[in-house]
C-alpha cells in the first residue's frame, strides 16, 4: 500500500519520522532556508582567527535523496563555530553549510549518538557560488573568500548567502488629498515638503529588512515658467527615494502633471518596530524659473511593501 493509512494525528496510531518530515515540508510549503532574517548568520570571531561564528536560529532543510524524504527542522540554540583552513600561495573560496545526514537515506551516522545535523565546510568552491555545488542535503549559509597566505578570517571575507524559507511580506496602500493649496516650490535647489501634504505615518514591522516604496502625485500644478526640477519622497529621517525629474517646457500657462518616484530601500536597525513618516518633496534644479504646488485637486498615493530578508 503506497498511501500512508494513518495520517497525522490519529489517536492510537504510530507515526513514522518520515510522516513528521513530510508535515514539516508541507508547513514550510516545500521551501527551505532560515526562519528569520538574523538566523544562523556567519560572522568573524570577536577576536578574528581561524574560525567563523554561526549565530543562533532555526532552519528547514529539504531532503534531497528521496522524493518523499520530507524536510528537517533544525535549531542552533547557542552560538557555534566552524574552523576554516588557512590558504597557501593561492586564494580559495569555501562554503559553510548546515548539513543533514540521515542514515535512512545516506551515510551511517547513528542518530542516538551522532550529529545528524552539523555545520560543514565545503572547500574550494567557485568564487561566485551561492548554492551547494552537489546534491547533498543542506542549506548554504556563507561563502568565505580567503586571500592567499591567510589564516585569519574577517567579515570582509564572508559573503552571506542565506535564504529565508518563507519570507514575510506586508503591503499597505494609502491615499491623501491636500485640504488647501500648498506653498510654491521650485525656487530653491534644496528639496522641501509640500506644506499641505503631511504624508503618512507608517508602522515598520519588527522583521522587515527592505521596503519597496512608490509615491505618486496626480494633478500637480505647474506655472509661471518652464519647470525643471525634481520629485522624491523621504521615509523617516535617514532614507529618501530616488528622485525623478519634472521637465516641462509649456511656458507661463498653468497646467497639470502627474509624477511618481519609487525605490527599494534597505531599512536600518533603528527603523524596525517604529513608526516612520513617508512624505513627498519637490525642488527646482539650477536655472529653474517655474513653480510647483499641490491643492485640493491633487491626490497622493503611497504604496509600501515590507519584505523580510537575511540581515
Amino acid at each position: 500500500m503506497t498511501l500512508i493509512p494513518r495520517p497525522i494525528l490519529v489517536n492510537g496510531a504510530t507515526h513514522s519520522a518520515q510522516q513528521f518530515r513530510l508535515l514539516v515540508s508541507d508547513l514550510a510549503r516545500d521551501n527551505e532556508g532560515i526562519t528569520r532574517g538574523t538566523d544562523l548568520k556567519v560572522t568573524q570571531l570577536s577576536t578574528p582567527g581561524g574560525s567563523v561564528q554561526i549565530a543562533t536560529g532555526t532552519a528547514v532543510v529539504r531532503g534531497r535523496v528521496d522524493a518523499f524524504q520530507g524536510s528537517y527542522a533544525c535549531a542552533n540554540t547557542s552560538s557555534s563555530t566552524a574552523a576554516i583552513a588557512p590558504t597557501g600561495g593561492s586564494p580559495r573560496s569555501d562554503m559553510l553549510i548546515l548539513r543533514v545526514e540521515d542514515r535512512d537515506y545516506e551515510g551511517n551516522i547513528d542518530p542516538a549518538t551522532g550529529e545528524v545535523a552539523y555545520f560543514q565546510v565545503i572547500s574550494n568552491v567557485s568564487s561566485s557560488a551561492t548554492a551547494i555545488p552537489d546534491g547533498r542535503t543542506g542549506i548554504p549559509l556563507a561563502r568565505i573568500d580567503i586571500p592567499a597566505s591567510t589564516a585569519t578570517i574577517t567579515n570582509a571575507m564572508i559573503k552571506d548567502i542565506r535564504q529565508i524559507a518563507n519570507p514575510r511580506r506586508e503591503r499597505v496602500m494609502l491615499t491623501q488629498s491636500p485640504a488647501s493649496a500648498s506653498t510654491l516650490l521650485g525656487a530653491s535647489t534644496a528639496y522641501a515638503y509640500f506644506t499641505t501634504a503631511p504624508g503618512w505615518n507608517i508602522a515598520v514591522p519588527t522583521w522587515a529588512s527592505k521596503a519597496i516604496i512608490s509615491v505618486r502625485g496626480t494633478s500637480f500644478r505647474l506655472g509661471f515658467a518652464n519647470y525643471y526640477g525634481g520629485f522624491r519622497a523621504t521615509f523617516g529621517a535617514s532614507l529618501a527615494l530616488q528622485a525623478v525629474t519634472l521637465d516641462d517646457n509649456q511656458g507661463t500657462l498653468t497646467r497639470r502633471v502627474a509624477c511618481e518616484c519609487a525605490d527599494t530601500l534597505t531599512l536600518p536597525d533603528s527603523y524596525r518596530g517604529t513608526t516612520q513618516l513617508l512624505r513627498a518633496q519637490a525642488s527646482g534644479y539650477t536655472g529653474n524659473l517655474g513653480r510647483v504646488d499641490v491643492d485640493t485637486s491633487t491626490t497622493f498615493i503611497g504604496d509600501v511593501e515590507f519584505i523580510e530578508a537575511p540581515r
